[in-house]
């Protein structure tokens, strides 16, 4: 994670056309030929950043307590999430707002936010089918299994500097012979890019569609915050704005969901 912070400080500092990618390396300790060993641009650096962050409410929904439903789930995992102070630091959601301020103006960088997006999104479509399982059977798998539970096999050091994951004991870190997170059932664990069409067959079409509808709650939530000029907190901050997009949901069937 130690590029995406650096991309992301130089961002918020210099702004995103006065940053280069060398800039950015220089930033994190890193030679530019190990920067664009895993991203092919300056704003697919971000991808990490904009992926944690994405993905963070979507499992705080799976760890959510047992023995709420999936509404109260939904709403349990926005306030641990949004609520500065609590789930995040006010200051952290300052540099978003900074970012996504940036990445209205840059068609790249906006890119790289929405398929962090969407791959979190894949990720709730898996958590709510575990959530609505009837006991003693297992969720059908989808791509964002791997996103939820991490894969077996550990990143070598200098991996773990770029994705924030822990290194695998005894792995080479000299970054001359890793290689990249490549992009597959998955997505790409660096640049959040998500799974190709149809990773998500085993999961209902009804599921998916609800888990579209609360992502895209909190999103657009965080973004109509980052657009003004409102603090984090209170009635207009982003844990309000999320709860109340959420009622969208009030109404959905989900007992009648067959997963």
């Amino acid at each position: 994670m130690d590029i995406a912070r650096a991309a992301a400080g130089l961002f918020v500092t210099h702004g995103l056309r006065a940053t280069r990618a060398e800039d950015i390396a220089r930033a994190a300790g890193v030679a530019p030929r190990t920067f664009y060993r895993y991203f092919a641009t300056k704003e697919e650096a971000l991808g990490p950043l904009f992926a944690a962050g994405a993905q963070k409410w979507a499992e705080a929904v799976r760890d959510a307590p047992a023995e709420l439903d999936v509404p109260e789930a939904l709403r349990h995992a926005v306030a641990g999430t949004l609520t500065p102070g609590v789930g995040v630091r006010a200051e952290s959601l300052e540099w978003v707002r900074t970012l996504l301020r940036l990445a209205d103006g840059s068609p790249a960088l906006r890119r790289v936010w929405g398929e962090a997006c969407q791959t979190a999104e894949r990720t709730l479509a898996d958590v709510l089918a575990a959530r609505l399982a009837p006991p003693g059977t297992s969720a059908p798998a989808d791509a964002g299994e791997s996103a939820v539970s991490g894969s077996a096999a550990g990143p070598s050091a200098e991996e773990a500097a770029i994705t924030g994951a822990p290194a695998t004991p005894g792995a080479e870190d000299s970054g001359v012979t890793a290689s990249p997170a490549t992009p597959g059932a998955g997505g790409s664990a660096v640049t959040g890019a998500p799974p190709p069409p149809g990773a998500a067959h085993g999961i209902p079409a009804d599921l998916r569609l609800a888990a579209a509808v609360a992502s895209a709650a909190v999103r657009v939530a965080v973004e109509v915050w980052a657009a003004g000029e409102e603090p984090p907190d209170g009635p207009t901050g982003p844990p309000a704005l999320a709860l109340r997009n959420l009622a969208t949901l009030d109404d959905f069937p989900w007992s009648a969901v067959r997963v």
